[in-house]
């Protein structure tokens, strides 16, 4: 019963994940790209100055910063380091290329998320922001796409409870703890008709009692969390990353030369060379949107309460969280286990990939080596979920008019799919994931292509007045 609910879930992966989502997301961000001339190149160090600068003036809930972080807490997760690995695993090195080439055009699609978020935000009566994807689709686009907007909503309430937000991050999470302290599976214990470790079950319990204990502080307690968190982590997993490729600088052009050639020949584990390609591809794009989640309509829901008066300035915040993500953070892993060859092992799957290239590359103990890689993961993944209930709720409040009783059931219903995701399959857990990701996506993209004459418009209008500033 079980494998044929696999094949069902792996068969609409492929349909919803085919070229026409691929095509509309690399379409939106190359017409971005262009209309707004190459912005991610000419305006990125003016994005890292406002990331770090937050402006004094406007109105909001948390600085630019800490909606970049709670941002970036839900975007750098599992997906850098579990979703790299199983793109190279099943597309080749040449995934790797095509996830920099779709960050590349999402950093603008990203800018164009931040600036409508800010553009089109309301405030309800009790003066909480409210912003994000279905506000811009209602007052951007007009009321008569009001159902577009729900469609969104729907799906983003669902990535975050079965997509994103819970299964991945808590089964990738109990993989890596499970690994350091039983690898073995020695002290086991039998639920649901399989056997577990133990290690498994009590990872499960702390984490959904500490997630608990966040969630329910809202996006005040979820952005100082992730303030402290986000840059210890990002920092800590950059600094391994930098030592493995340090330590093995004399392997890193013939992995450049893999990743190029793999992206246009294809992988031999991958079939032949134009259905390789296609696949190198397809799980590039995907596992690159899964990570940095351009165009999927998650970041502005955090953006929108970031205080500020200038829609674009927030843009370019916004902008860096891409860069970040993918560009630094996901090119390390995926040169990583590009170099060790992990992508290769067939009995290797998700995580145990990226732990067995670190392994591998770096000059440490096997034992320091599946530790370090642990304690990034945890806190990768610990800040996804929080970053995701976020999403999850404010979508759920678009949904059904801002009633409490149905958003505290959303948030307890959050809590639990923690609670089980460790007992899932990786292979289901990241096709459900794919799914419902690509079905957020449609309406997002579509708003972005309709509203990207607005986007242009306030962009030339922000820089021409801040060249009058200087």
């Amino acid at each position: 019963m079980l494998e044929q609910i696999n094949e069902i879930i792996t068969a609409v992966q492929g349909a919803v994940w085919g070229l026409p989502l691929i095509l509309l997301i690399l379409f939106t961000g190359f017409l971005l790209t262009v209309r707004l001339g190459l912005l991610q190149i000419r305006h990125l160090g003016k994005a890292f100055k406002f990331m770090i600068k937050n402006e004094e003036e406007g109105h909001g809930e948390v600085t630019s910063f800490g909606a970049l972080c709670t941002a970036l807490s839900a975007t750098i997760g599992t997906g850098n380091i579990a979703g790299v690995a199983t793109a190279l695993a099943a597309g080749g090195p040449g995934a790797l290329f095509w996830m920099i080439v779709a960050a590349f055009l999402g950093m603008a699609t990203k800018y164009a998320e931040g600036l409508l978020a800010i553009k089109y935000r309301t405030v309800d009566k009790d003066g909480h922001i409210l912003g994000g994807p279905f506000y811009y689709i209602e007052n951007g686009m007009g009321k008569n796409w009001k159902w577009l907007a729900k469609i969104f909503a729907f799906f983003g309430a669902c990535v975050g409870l079965f997509g994103i937000g819970t299964f991945t991050q808590v089964n990738s999470i109990s993989s890596a703890v499970t690994n350091f302290f039983d690898p073995s599976a020695e002290n086991v214990v039998s639920l649901f008709g399989r056997t577990y470790s133990w290690s498994t079950v009590i990872t499960c319990i702390i984490l959904t009692l500490c997630v608990g204990l966040v969630v329910i502080g809202g996006i005040k307690r979820i952005a100082k969390v992730s303030e402290v968190v986000v840059p210890f982590m990002a920092v800590l997993y950059v600094v391994l990353g930098l030592i493995i490729i340090i330590t093995n600088i004399t392997e890193v052009p013939a992995a450049i030369v893999s990743i190029i050639k793999s992206a246009f020949t294809g992988s031999a584990l991958a079939g032949g060379a134009m259905g390789s390609m296609v696949v190198a591809m397809q799980q590039g794009i995907a596992r690159g949107i899964f990570s940095n989640e351009s165009g999927l309509g998650s970041a502005p829901i955090a953006a929108a309460a970031a205080v500020t008066k200038e829609p674009a300035r927030q843009g370019l915040v916004s902008m860096t969280g891409t860069f970040i993500d993918t560009i630094v953070i996901c090119t390390m892993t995926g040169i990583s286990v590009v170099i060790a060859g992990s992508w290769m092992n067939p009995d290797l799957e998700g995580v145990e990939i990226t732990m067995d290239a670190f392994q591998k590359g770096l000059p440490f103990p096997a034992e320091v080596a599946t530790f370090s890689l642990m304690i990034c993961l945890v806190f990768f993944a610990f800040t996804t979920i929080l970053g995701w209930n976020y999403y999850g709720e404010r979508c759920v409040e678009y949904l059904f008019n801002r009633n409490k009783t149905v958003v505290k059931s959303y948030r307890w219903l959050y809590i639990a799919a923690v609670f089980i995701g460790p007992y899932m399959t990786v292979a289901a857990v990241w096709n459900i994931a794919d799914v419902f990701n690509a079905l957020m996506a449609f309406p997002n993209l579509i708003a972005l292509l309709a509203l990207n004459g607005v986007v242009v418009r306030e962009s030339k209008d922000y820089f021409a007045r801040l060249k009058t500033m200087k």
